[in-house]
């Protein structure tokens, strides 16, 4: 087989597998089915965030190789070739004498062999980079464990303006069957006009409130998009609903949460880490360092021509140790006080970020506890309010009633049902924000 053929194969192989890849994540009808789990999996593996957090890791990696290669020899090759027009001249009480030809050339050609026996400052910038592999590294699984949090919160939020464009559109029918039934009755006569411009007017207000709602879930569906990494014409659906989550809410642990896990206070530990090596680098400038070299030269003097490959050579090598110690330069201690307060301010923000963070760790837990009995209140209003519905319709039906009770059971209604969907969004909110605080890695592999 030849090769454009193997290439049409090999194309052919990797669309393949490309359909394959995202038939995983797609439904019988086309859509993009989600829950939350794929969610983040399809995020984790798409979002352009990740991809760069893993390549400057990769960055630090190469770094760190770069670094310990500095111990290796060096070896470089130098070529020169200088025309004397006029040499200088000694002159003395014996005469003149000229250092070297007027009008010839010099061709001179080398190779210099560097090894680096004792260098402190390559030793500790070697420990440098592998810390700060470990800091690149933290920041990766930080920008995961962001990435996991917004997709959380998107997604619950998109499920709070699905369950809310639900309910509207319920409260959207119901009106609309309100109004025919009241339209009917003016037609015989046994309302007035009075009720059938008031269900007129419920019904378009809630009609308006629709479409609103609509928007929301469309611009709520976009942002989990942008998150995942996909493309906004990509048509995805949630058969999912935050009332499936009211079981799972329970109350916060009230012990003492570890922050050993939260990702800020563990970049600051690294950076910490990084000063302290820093440090000991600056220390390395007032200790000597020790080179081995090794010289092979070839020289020419005074030839009259340029032809190069004619001259005749004279070769010569040396060998030599060099031993350079630093005597003083003030602004190694100026560094070194500079260093001494970067640690100190590290420390304050240390204090200063673990106090911020346990006041939002309990402030999660409170609104968590808050949401769970807001819950449970909220679920019997919109059982009542259900109740208060079906009596003012049976009392508006047999004359009893007035249409102004009738829409106002059927908007408390509505609005205690909003309320409900949007306590249990609230809980799973603050419990995805505490889960991040602590540097949860549930979905983490």
């Amino acid at each position: 087989m030849n090769i454009k053929g193997k290439t049409w194969i090999s194309c052919l192989s990797m669309f393949a597998v490309s359909l394959s890849a995202a038939a995983q994540y797609t439904s019988t009808n086309g859509k993009l089915a989600l829950t939350l789990d794929k969610s983040i999996e399809i995020a984790l593996a798409q979002n352009p965030t990740i991809k760069v957090a893993d390549k400057d890791v990769r960055l630090k990696e190469i770094g760190k190789t770069e670094a310990w290669q500095s111990l290796l020899p060096t070896l470089t090759g130098d070529f020169s070739l200088s025309h004397s027009i006029k040499v200088a001249a000694i002159k003395t009480g014996m005469g003149e004498f000229k250092m070297g030809q007027d009008g010839s050339t010099t061709a001179m050609a080398g190779l210099t062999l560097s090894l680096p026996l004792f260098a402190p400052a390559v030793y500790q910038n070697m420990s440098l980079t592998k810390e700060d592999i470990l800091l690149a590294q933290e920041k990766a699984r930080n920008s995961r464990l962001d990435l996991i949090n917004q997709v959380t919160k998107a997604y619950y939020a998109t499920m709070l303006a699905q369950d809310s464009y639900q309910v509207m559109e319920k409260s959207y029918n119901t009106a609309k069957e309100n109004y025919d039934m009241v339209s009917a009755k003016y037609e015989v006569g046994s309302v007035s006009e009075y009720d059938k411009i008031s269900a007129e007017v419920q019904m378009r207000s809630t009609s308006s409130t629709l479409i609103s709602a609509k928007n929301g879930l469309t611009l709520a569906a976009l942002q989990l998009k942008v998150l995942m990494g996909v493309t906004a014409d990509v048509d995805i659906s949630i058969n999912d609903s935050l009332k499936h989550y009211e079981n799972r809410l329970t109350l916060a642990s009230n012990d003492k949460e570890s922050l050993d896990g939260n990702s800020a206070l563990r970049q600051l530990n690294y950076n910490t880490q990084l000063l302290m090596r820093s440090r000991k680098i600056l220390h390395t400038n007032f200790m000597p360092t020790l080179a081995l070299q090794l010289t092979g030269q070839y020289s020419s003097y005074s030839n009259k021509n340029w032809n190069v490959f004619g001259y005749k050579y004279n070769p010569a090598a040396t060998l030599s140790l060099a031993l350079s110690v630093p005597i003083f330069k003030a602004s190694n201690f100026t560094a070194l006080k500079s260093n001494k307060i970067q640690l100190e301010q590290m420390e304050d923000t240390r204090v200063d970020t673990e106090r911020k963070l346990n006041l939002a760790i309990e402030s999660y837990k409170q609104n968590m506890a808050s949401s769970v009995a807001q819950v449970e209140s909220n679920k019997k209003a919109v059982e009542q309010a259900n109740k208060a519905v079906m009596i003012s319709g049976k009392r508006y039906e047999v004359g009893g009633g007035t249409i102004l009770e009738l829409n106002q059971s059927e908007t408390a209604l509505t609005q205690a049902e909003l309320i409900y969907v949007q306590s249990i969004y609230d809980y799973l909110a603050n419990s995805a924000d505490l889960d991040y605080t602590l540097g949860r890695e549930t979905y983490l592999k």
